[in-house]
């Protein structure tokens, strides 16, 4: 199978990263009704991620 390996590593650093957004509660199960709250959450969940610590 020809297969593009920079496609293949950048899917997989972007599945990485949704796997550790979802270690947060509230962005696994979406507990906000607005979509400007749950972007706000995510938000902050990607630089508490990205933040070292």
């Amino acid at each position: 199978a020809d297969l593009d390996r920079g496609l293949y590593r950048n899917r997989h650093l972007v599945e990485n990263a949704f796997a550790r957004l979802k270690h947060y509660r509230a962005v696994a199960s979406r507990f906000d009704k607005l979509k400007r709250n749950y972007e706000s959450v995510v938000a902050m969940a990607c630089a508490f991620l990205w933040l070292p610590m």
